[in-house]
């Protein structure tokens, strides 16, 4: 008989424990305190967080999930290190002019950028020339193209066979496709070799502005093009979009973002199928956009939930996955950027980019910190890009598979967000589809909901926002918010487009004409050679665009999404205490009459502190006094407009009311506030003069703003 080994015998003497266990254990440390309460979070998805995860539901999904690289690609959509890096850094570069987007663009991919992403300003989506648009929409956070010179300068020394290019092209997604094909062309190389994404996707355009400038059946017509022609043209080359991160973007959870989603690719199956266009055929041209947010756990479940939930729909419509995994470029979110402490930003970032590459995306964009609040300099762009570098060659991330496969946190997470996302997918075709459901604005209420319940999370400071609600740094100078200047941007973009439609000769003129009253008559995906041609001869964006989209009389119009960055709120506070300080000289102040010894005071007069903190205030807290008549007098003393009581629940009933009362017999009483709230003395402790209570269920926006309104900042 074998001996035991080593091995055997230690496991032997430390048996594994039953989770029954281990929570009898957990219980007996909390001091009678609530299990649910102290140990288990509540996602804003609806998800409980259990304290610690073992196998079960965990090993069932990792039995579902299979293998990286195969079917359901739940694990990613590699089976091998096909490349280096194993993502793309494709970071956007929010640059109006074509010369100074070109400028920042080869600096960029000289120094370790290797994908080109053309982020677009309002009026190139919307199919306008700059000299059509309105202020506003030109070279607004994104780059101005009208003419085949315009993108021409703006790629200017970028070889576009061994580049891959993304754009987010509006409705002007099969124009903007036609002149890169016709760029490339013009040099020399293969529409084969074209690789990337240039994308048109009417329903995230539609959710985000509430309307489009043409109807959706010609915004389908034209998607239908540009998918039938790039399939036989440029299999490299995906023409669908899928913005999912507009939904997170607007304040929605990941569930939402998982099930508007998808719940938008699947429309467009239909859609185009109506328009003979094979399921088939479109899905291999679909490309998604994800948000990457700050909860590290649930972003990289999110993304690998998705890959899940894609490979199910496919099913359905009777598409072998097999070919048509989900393919995904990663944005780092703007709902959690903050303008105060501004290089924080950097570590939001960092840990966003770290889940969007485990998660498995296969392009990223990672946020400069200073994206919020101008247009990012070449110091940020380096910082955002390299920490993509450090993450690939330093960290060696992509040398690894799926990194969080076999987690049993992981993997449970991931089986519900799927099963939750499901359920809302399924939401949304029993009313039709994602067209009828925004029509009916079924989206729209959903993230309202979210939206509201989380931004109360971030006022009432049980969401930490890192230097904004919690630890805020009073003494940094305020970050200026910088706009370039627009209106100059758009007259210098408009008279150029005006000068290249003067400069074009009558043979010229004539072709030109020609092409554009041919492209009403080709079908597709024949147009597109049309379409080449005409842009060739110097036919600009908004004329092919005018023939092209006819149908104008039916736009549809729907309730917009409102897009926002939950410290807004907080950054208005500071931008108000900042100003009563040039004023008056400093900020506004808050004398804390900490009373009676340390353990009596302290847990409240801390909390005073960061709450009042998170507004801008200038906050005194000295020890603790023994008298009121000594509380009273150094309130006096502090000059300060405001004075915060912090005791105990049990010592206020005696406490208050004498020292309430002295403070509000001085010549310019104070504005008096309570740290607590202790219900049931609240109506007698009104009458006894507090003014106001702040206390860990109190929205600290609406109190500090209250304050600053007393105080007249």
């Amino acid at each position: 008989m074998t001996a035991p080994s080593n091995r055997e015998r230690l496991l032997s003497e430390f048996p594994l424990p039953a989770p029954d266990a281990w929570r009898r254990a957990a219980e007996a440390s909390l001091d009678g305190a609530s299990f649910e309460k102290k140990l288990i979070t509540r996602l804003p998805e609806g998800i409980d967080l259990q304290p610690i995860y073992g196998r079960g539901e965990a090993d069932r999904l990792g039995e579902e999930a299979g293998s990286p690289g195969h079917v359901p690609f739940t694990r990613g959509s590699r089976s091998s290190s096909d490349r280096p890096s194993g993502w793309r850094i494709c970071q956007e570069l929010p640059y109006g002019k074509p010369d100074e987007f070109n400028q920042a663009l080869l600096q960029d991919l000289n120094r370790g950028q290797d994908a080109v992403n053309l982020l677009l300003d309002v009026a190139t989506r919307a199919g306008l020339d700059p000299d059509e648009a309105k202020l506003g929409e030109v070279g607004v956070c994104g780059l101005s193209i009208a003419t085949l010179d315009d993108l021409g300068q703006a790629l200017k020394g970028v070889d576009l066979a061994s580049v891959p290019i993304y754009a987010q092209g509006g409705i002007s997604g099969l124009a903007l496709t036609a002149m890169l094909a016709a760029l490339l062309k013009k040099q020399g190389r293969s529409l084969a070799e074209f690789r990337g994404g240039v994308l048109t996707d009417p329903v995230g355009e539609l959710a985000q502005s509430g309307t489009l400038p043409i109807s959706l059946d010609s915004a389908f017509e034209l998607m239908a093009t540009a998918v039938e022609w790039s399939s036989i043209h440029a299999p490299g080359l995906r023409t669908v979009g899928v913005q999912s991160n507009i939904w997170a973007e607007a304040g929605g959870h990941a569930v939402q973002e998982l099930g508007f989603g998808l719940a938008t690719a699947a429309d467009y199956l239909r859609r185009l199928e109506e328009r003979g266009c094979p399921p088939a055929l479109v899905a291999p041209r679909i490309l998604f956009t994800s948000s990457l947010g700050s909860n590290l756990f649930v972003e990289i479940a999110k993304l690998r939930a998705a890959r899940l939930i894609w490979s199910r729909v496919l099913e359905t419509a009777g598409i072998d996955p097999a070919g048509c995994g989900l393919v995904c470029h990663g944005r780092s979110a703007m709902w959690n950027k903050s303008i105060l402490d501004p290089h924080v930003n950097m570590l939001r970032a960092t840990s966003e980019a770290f889940a969007g590459i485990v998660g498995g995306c296969q392009s990223i964009h990672i946020s400069a910190y200073d994206e919020c609040f101008r247009v990012p300099d070449d110091f940020s762009r380096r910082i955002a890009r390299n920490t993509q570098l450090i993450l690939g060659e330093e960290c060696h991330l992509a040398r690894v598979l799926d990194p969080a496969g076999g987690s049993w946190y992981v993997e449970t997470l991931t089986r519900q967000l799927a099963e939750r996302a499901w359920s809302l997918f399924q939401a949304v075709e029993e009313r039709g589809g994602m067209c009828a459901a925004l029509a009916a604005g079924f989206p729209q209420m959903e993230i309202a909901r979210s939206a509201a319940a989380r931004q109360a999370g971030a006022e009432g400071r049980r969401d930490g926002i890192v230097g904004t609600n919690l630890h805020p740094n009073l003494k940094e100078k305020p970050t200026p918010v910088e706009s370039p200047d627009f209106k100059g941007v758009a007259h210098a973009r408009g008279t150029r487009v005006v000068k290249s439609r003067l400069g074009t000769d009558v043979d010229q003129s004539d072709r030109l004409l020609g092409g554009l009253s041919r492209l009403l008559n080709e079908k597709r995906p024949e147009r597109m050679t049309v379409l080449m041609e005409t842009l060739s001869e110097g036919a600009t964006l908004g004329e092919v665009m005018r023939v092209l989209a006819t149908d104008r009389s039916s736009p549809p119009k729907v309730e917009a999404l409102r897009f926002r960055r939950r410290s807004e709120p907080f950054e208005s506070l500071r931008r108000r205490a900042e100003s009563h300080r040039q004023k008056h000289g400093s900020l506004p102040k808050v004398f804390l009459a900490n009373m009676g010894p340390r353990k009596q005071h302290a847990a409240r007069a801390e909390f005073s502190a960061g709450f009042y903190a998170a507004g801008g205030f200038e906050v005194v807290s000295p020890r603790g006094f023994t008298s009121v008549e000594e509380a009273v007098a150094a309130a006096k003393a502090s000059g300060a407009p405001v004075v915060t009581i912090c005791s105990t629940d049990e010592t206020y009933p005696a406490l208050v009311p004498p020292l309430v009362s002295a403070l509000k017999a001085q010549e310019r009483p104070p504005y008096v506030v309570l740290a607590g709230f202790p219900a049931e003395q609240v109506e007698v402790l009104k009458r006894a003069g507090v003014d106001e209570f702040i206390h860990l269920r109190a929205n600290a926006i609406q109190v500090l703003t209250k304050i600053q309104q007393e105080l007249g900042a």
